[in-house]
């Protein structure tokens, strides 16, 4: 008789290591040569080393697919009559909170899923779009995370850090003052979101602080190669209309350095949100935070806005030094141009990039920024 065909579909996939202790010691030859007799006792199936992070195989109910759709190897067969789907809301430690059709759920995450083989820093992140299985009508367990259609990412310890997943925009605030325009910081994120095929949009806030003529030159640069750059004041309400007719009906991330007021525009967009705010350190012009995990908020326009907690610094993730000028607007056309193919344009003779600077062709701030990016953070 032929085997019984499964009525699920299964596949083979890599687990997670679930501790990182050795397997067993290595000063062997150390033990051997001190008469240590322990060392006859050792079991011979032993292994003399571990498998690295993976220490298994395992068979599932899902479908192979590619790790561009969220990170994940395979899709985790769930039974759909008594699952719903959701959005999650925000991430908290354990727990994540989900929006169904109906209602929300505080929600843990299924143990097989936290244990796949993946990069990600954390499994389940705000803009996910998921597969849950209710215990009541107050909290569930996420049994499946819906393949992402794009996803904002950093680098944090090593590993991939998914800011944000699912969206339409990333508003990228900045501050004329209090704390200082970062120009490098933004390409950074202007580098992310090319990646990531997000459109971004530059809103800097606080102009009211600023005689706005001296950002004529920053600004006019990015709005030349094809960016939008919205000048606005959360004190004053200069340009919050202008920025409600771009995000409505939309998905947009909220992200930017700590300071720049990020919650104070989102209380300008909607009044009502009350989300807290707090001052610039008058020591080190450094802000603080004050939101403390990403949120996505409905808008009474249409659409979302989600709320992330202020960084400090930007780290590129999966972005090679050989890629950074490919994300650089302005670089782009001339990088094919360079007498060496695998020119880096920083130092080597005959390159176009070079010349297009110093020929006004590029500017030199954005080239500078160029530089320091491909040197260091990529």
């Amino acid at each position: 008789m032929g085997r019984k065909k499964r009525k699920n579909p299964v596949v083979r996939t890599d687990f997670r290591k679930r501790h990182d202790s050795k397997t067993r010691k290595r000063d062997f030859t150390r033990e051997f040569h001190s008469g240590d007799e322990s060392i006859e006792n050792l079991r011979r199936g032993e292994r003399i080393s571990g498998k690295g992070d993976l220490t298994r195989k395992r068979t599932v109910s899902g479908a192979k697919v590619g790790q561009e759709t969220g990170g994940f190897q395979v899709e985790l067969q769930v039974d759909p009559e008594t699952c719903e789907t959701g959005r999650v809301i925000s991430v908290h430690g354990l727990n994540s909170i989900v929006q169904t059709e109906n209602r929300t759920y505080t929600c843990a995450i299924k143990g097989v899923l936290k244990s796949l083989s993946t990069d990600l820093q954390h499994v389940v992140v705000a803009g996910d779009h998921v597969t849950l299985q209710p215990i009541d009508e107050e909290t569930g367990v996420i049994v499946r995370v819906e393949p992402r259609f794009n996803q904002l990412s950093r680098t944090s310890r090593q590993r991939q850090q998914i800011i944000v997943a699912n969206i339409d925009l990333v508003l990228i605030v900045a501050s004329a003052a209090e704390p200082v325009l970062k120009p490098n910081l933004i390409d950074r994120f202007l580098i992310s979101a090319e990646k990531a095929r997000i459109r971004p949009i530059i809103v800097i806030n606080k102009v009211d602080l600023v005689d706005q003529a001296d950002l004529q030159p920053v600004v006019g640069v990015w709005s030349q190669i094809g960016y939008q750059v919205l000048l606005v004041s959360a004190q004053t309400g200069q340009g919050i209309e202008a920025l409600k007719s771009v995000i409505q009906q939309q998905d947009s991330v909220v992200t930017g350095q700590s300071g720049v007021g990020k919650s104070s525009i989102l209380n300008a967009i909607q009044p009502g949100l009350e989300l807290r705010v707090s001052d610039v350190s008058q020591e080190n012009q450094k802000g603080r935070h004050t939101t403390t995990a990403a949120q996505l908020i409905p808008l009474e326009l249409g659409g979302h806005l989600i709320d992330t907690p202020g960084i400090r610094q930007f780290q590129l993730w999966d972005v090679i030094a050989e890629e950074v000028g490919g994300y650089f607007r302005d670089i782009r056309p001339f990088v094919m141009g360079c007498r060496f193919p695998d020119c880096t344009h920083t130092h080597e003779e005959d390159c176009l990039v070079k010349h297009a600077v110093a020929d006004g062709k590029i500017d030199v701030r954005r080239y500078e920024s160029y530089c320091q990016i491909q040197g260091s953070d990529a």
